[in-house]
């Protein structure tokens, strides 16, 4: 299993990152529709949390069949894994973030799920004409992108720790961190979800919340290319306040 997975420039269709989906694939359909998404030659880069909160979380297997959609393992998948490992867990809160529909699952279908779910990647990186975008689901825990990839390649001693930060860290946007990931031109984050996509430093957060279920949210789409928000009606991605 790699933890790390990169993808070589797209040069025949554009490439987009999305934020959380959890378990709202058809809202996700909509909204790329809206701007003409070609399966043929676009690529859809996913920032994880594919499932729970939403109805649709069984389709998350289908659509990480697909050969033009990629994402990395979010804390949710992640906790999907833990259950099926015997791992310690919280359950009350697994419960509260949306996980009762795969604790209903028979034995054999949480093995399916956690068993593909393992293979997604912790970190991804796309080439660009403007240089490498990086995916996490919530942080890069390193000042530099080339020492993540290599412990993530390596299994180098501290990737527990660094995953953890990788699927769960909010200290970033908590201390509005603008220093920025070295090595890349931009990183591609979701897990905290906000009003609207915020830039700090080089990192962009782009859970808009398109899966909550009062319909409040919306799902944040950037080109990788041109760093350009993309889905209508959202304003492009602004610098945090300090």
């Amino acid at each position: 299993m790699s933890k790390f997975q990169h993808f070589e420039r797209n040069t025949t269709g554009r490439d987009f990152a999305v934020g959380d989906i959890h378990g709202h694939f058809t809202r996700l359909r909509a909204t790329l529709e809206e701007v003409d998404f070609d399966r043929k030659v676009d690529r859809l880069f996913s920032v994880g949390d594919l499932v729970d909160r939403g109805p649709e979380s069984r389709r998350s297997l289908d659509w990480l069949s697909r050969p033009w959609f990629f994402a990395v393992q979010g804390n949710h998948e992640a906790l999907a894994i833990q259950h099926v490992q015997h791992q310690n867990l919280d359950y009350q809160m697994y419960k509260a973030s949306g996980g009762s529909w795969f604790l209903k699952l028979g034995p054999n279908e949480q093995q399916r799920f956690a068993a593909r779910f393992a293979r997604m990647p912790i970190a991804m990186e796309v080439d660009t004409a403007g240089g490498l975008v990086g995916l996490v689901h919530a942080d890069c825990p390193a000042p530099g992108w080339e020492h993540l990839r290599e412990t993530l390649r390596g299994h180098l001693p501290g990737l527990e720790a660094l995953e953890e930060t990788c699927q769960w860290s909010r200290e970033r946007l908590q201390t509005k961190d603008s220093s920025g990931i070295a090595d890349l031109r931009a990183l591609i984050v979701g897990h905290s979800p906000l009003r609207s996509p915020a830039q700090l430093g080089n990192v962009f957060h782009i859970d808009t919340g398109g899966w909550r279920s009062d319909g409040t949210g919306h799902f944040t789409l950037v080109n990788l290319s041109t760093l350009e928000v993309l889905a209508p009606g959202v304003p492009a991605p602004g610098e945090v306040e300090r």
